[in-house]
């Protein structure tokens, strides 16, 4: 009997085994093979692969004959598949690294991926056949495995691909870009025969980047630079021939129409940001404007912002590894574009930002400034560095002093920077101004604002109120040029919004606010520095003469590479920011203005 039972058991679990591997290659089958006559061509792959894993991701499990516990774990292998499937393009190294695994294994296990027909994909064995995008992505490749997120950086520094170029002898300006001719060169420096591996990771790469990443700016974007954008340079497709009945190459000889005698397309603008110099990667190219589209529709989605849409044309948001990211489209703009902008928050430290003969001297006065409680504004043009020299600032805020940060888009990341400290953001949303954020701020027991951008007339006003009566002190950002037009800048906000009638009476408002103002520089070679640290002096006197509410000063001044100390701060602003110090970096403030203004400006 014992052994009947036995018999009919084992029968049972060969006929579940049975039924398990036959839906599982059910599954298998149901991925359709390369026929013989196929060439394993890159389209061929990538449609390949793009089936497979929507088949894999999308099987039934239902009547797969498993086991609970089996049935569990596949459902959860499913759903981690899905996940990462939807998550890879938001900016996640780990999702995408998962997604590039599962291409690897299709290719291999199931594709049939051999020495030799990956090469009719890609002509690793025809290296006369490579095209200039093939021969940069293998250099890449090559850089990656040796530097990993510091290989764009080496091979633009090893082949000094960041100097200024210049079209004549007499051209007085310049440009930056890195050429296909460029790349051919160093090609043929470093080239190394690849193993089979290698050849695999550079095709799924080139699979995933057209599949589910960023087309040819994915891993790029990956890259510690400073951001990377597309969409900004180029003729459009409808644009090409503009005028009816005429033949494009003659609109390219007449140069009373076009200056340039090489015209570039949208779909190769591709331009990264690197140290502070924006330069043009010419020799790569989206190949479509279908393409360039379907990266803008993609690159901006985590955490689900809302449709980007003819009415509403531009979306502002932040990726999961913390880069900003913004997207425009027509009719909004004249063509779809992005712009991914990152931030090294290792590197967001005052000393590895301040450089230079002195710096040393300038970081102690600006720790010295967030010490002792400074309403400071941080000024400069885009790409100067202002972002990331607020996140160093912070640093040297009392940890004790609860933060409350206002932006449009997350991207100063302060609880990344200061894990340990009371630190909440808010930002805008379609139905949250930033006004609203900003009053809802009042109820949150902060006793530092902190403002990403004060890009409104709305947001100024309120950073003006703010200061006068609800926080201990402001830090913010501006796009001023000089110290009176980001003080004409603010007043003018103050009468926009209605809070004032009179000029003076608002200017005043303004002037007894602000303490000091950090401007910020980029020279032409992308450097940058800080050009002055300018203390603002309220002067009602001349307000009430009909004159400036307000007179400045210079503390610090940037001259040929060497910051100089022109200034002392005011007696005022020095028994001030004395009386908000501890006692141990009070004596210390005092020694650094007396060795630096004497002891007569510390009372």
């Amino acid at each position: 009997m014992n052994i009947f039972l036995l018999l009919i058991l084992s029968a049972s679990c060969i006929l579940l085994l049975f039924i398990k591997l036959r839906n599982n290659r059910k599954i298998i089958e149901s991925i359709p093979k390369k026929g013989k006559e196929e060439e394993a061509t890159l389209q061929h792959v990538t449609e390949y692969v793009k089936q497979a894993l929507h088949e894999l991701s999308h099987s039934q499990l239902a009547d797969a004959g498993l086991h609970e516990e089996e049935y569990k774990r596949k459902i959860n292998q499913r759903a981690e598949m899905r996940r990462a499937l939807k998550d890879c393009i938001s900016g996640s190294m780990s999702d995408k690294h998962y997604v590039k695994k599962l291409i690897t294994d299709v290719l291999i296990h199931s594709y049939g991926l051999t020495e030799r027909n990956i090469n009719e994909a890609i002509p690793f064995d025809r290296l006369d056949e490579l095209s200039i995008q093939d021969q940069f992505e293998i250099i890449f490749y090559i850089y990656q495995q040796q530097f990993g997120v510091e290989a764009l950086s080496k091979l633009i520094d090893t082949y000094d691909l960041a100097e200024l170029r210049r079209q004549s002898e007499s051209d007085s300006g310049g440009y930056y870009e890195i050429t296909s001719k460029d790349i051919m060169y160093i090609f043929e420096c470093e080239y190394r025969e690849l193993h089979f591996l290698d050849k695999v990771n550079i095709l799924v790469q080139r699979v995933y980047q057209h599949y589910k990443g960023f087309s040819v700016v994915d891993d790029i974007r990956d890259q510690q630079i400073d951001g990377v954008s597309a969409g900004v340079s180029g003729i459009l497709g409808h644009e090409m021939n503009p005028i009816p009945d005429m033949p494009f190459h003659i609109l390219k000889e007449d140069h009373d129409y076009e200056i340039e005698s090489e015209v570039s397309r949208s779909t190769e603008s591709v331009w990264i940001f690197y140290r502070g110099k924006t330069i043009h990667l010419s020799f790569l190219s989206f190949g479509s404007e279908r393409e360039l589209k379907r990266v803008c529709q993609n690159i901006y989605k985590y955490n689900h912002p809302g449709q980007l849409s003819e009415s509403k044309g531009y979306k502002v948001n932040e990726m999961k590894d913390g880069s900003r990211v913004v997207v425009v489209r027509p009719p909004f703009s004249e063509s779809w574009a992005f712009f991914v902008r990152k931030f090294d928050l290792p590197s967001a430290t005052l000393p590895k930002l301040i450089t230079g003969a002195n710096s040393d001297m300038v970081i102690e006065l600006i720790r010295y400034l967030m010490k002792g409680c400074r309403i400071t504004s941080i000024t400069g043009a885009q790409g100067s560095g202002k972002t990331t020299l607020l996140m160093a600032m912070i640093e040297h805020i009392y940890p004790y002093h609860t933060l409350r940060v206002q932006e449009m888009a997350f991207e100063l990341h302060l609880r990344k920077l200061y894990s340990k400290r009371n630190i909440l953001s808010f930002r805008e949303t379609d139905h949250i101004s930033g006004q609203q954020g900003l009053d809802l701020q009042k109820k949150t027991d902060g006793t530092v604002n902190i403002l990403g951008e004060v890009a409104s007339d709305e947001v100024a006003a309120w950073m003006i109120q703010m200061s006068q009566v609800a926080s201990l002190f402001t830090v913010f950002t501006h796009h001023a040029k000089t110290f009176p037009d980001l003080i004409f800048s603010l007043r003018n906000s103050l009468l926009k919004v209605g809070m004032f009638r009179h000029e003076h009476i608002a200017e005043e408002q303004v002037a007894s606010v602000l303490n000091f103002d950090i401007h910020l520089k980029k020279d032409a070679d992308g450097g940058r520095y800080i050009e002055r640290i300018t203390e603002c002096v309220p002067d009602l006197a001349s307000s009430r003469s009909g004159g400036e509410a307000f007179t400045y000063r210079n503390i610090v001044e940037y001259r040929a590479g060497m910051y100089h100390m022109v200034s002392p701060i005011s007696s005022i602003n020095q028994q001030e920011m004395i009386s908000q110090m501890s006692s141990e970096d009070a004596t210390k403030f005092e020694k650094f203005a007396a060795s630096y203004w004497g002891r007569s400006h510390v009372s």
